[in-house]
């Protein structure tokens, strides 16, 4: 496995190793020993699936606040996405600074989210399937989300039409003082 620093603080984009013949291929998508190596979280919670039936369908950017953040490793299983993630961690040397880059089942990246990031996206192909190995359980009371298009970020999406949600549609500009916050955006549901 290829581990590459991004230019977000402490986010990583994974490669696997592919060992092939004649027959394909084989290679790791999740190696224990590799994280540790590069002091990366080991723990996974749960894995989870987001199937989006429409080219366009964009969903986040979502987090969850402590004591539940988690970190998350997305890999695109079929299609592709544009992948957004977004520094909310006030400590950071990257905070509120954004990067982005396609993921999909052709390329076979993978992007390590740290916690305190705020992650989202937006398919650039009819169904697109991301896999998710995630490092806490899902909190309804400590999911939150922030609007796709805060003019904080000014995040750049992919021209086109956009699909989302009207919960994701609806998600408060970012606002520093409610990011601990146990109120405001708890009833989201996991649904990255």
């Amino acid at each position: 496995m290829h581990f590459t620093k991004s230019d977000l603080e402490g986010a990583f984009v994974i490669e696997p190793e592919e060992l092939g013949d004649e027959r394909g291929f084989f290679a790791r998508v999740w190696d224990q020993n590799e994280f540790r190596k590069n002091t990366l979280e080991t723990r996974v919670a749960q894995c989870s699936i987001s199937y989006n039936k429409e080219k366009g369908t964009l969903r986040g950017l979502h987090y969850q606040v402590a004591p539940y953040e988690e970190v998350k490793i997305v890999r695109v299983t079929r299609g592709s996405v544009y992948d957004v993630i977004v520094d909310l961690r006030s400590y950071s040397p990257t905070y509120m600074k954004w990067i982005a880059m396609v993921l999909s089942a052709e390329n076979r990246k993978m992007l390590y989210v740290p916690k305190g990031v705020a992650h989202g996206f937006q398919t650039l192909e009819d169904n697109t399937e991301i896999s998710y190995q995630i490092s806490e359980f899902y909190s309804p009371e400590h999911s939150r989300g922030i609007r796709w298009n805060d003019p904080q970020f000014s995040v750049k999406w992919p021209d086109g039409k956009q699909i989302m949600s009207d919960r994701d549609g609806n998600c408060p500009d970012y606002h520093p003082i409610r990011v601990g916050a146990v109120r405001g955006y708890a009833e989201i549901r996991r649904h990255v």
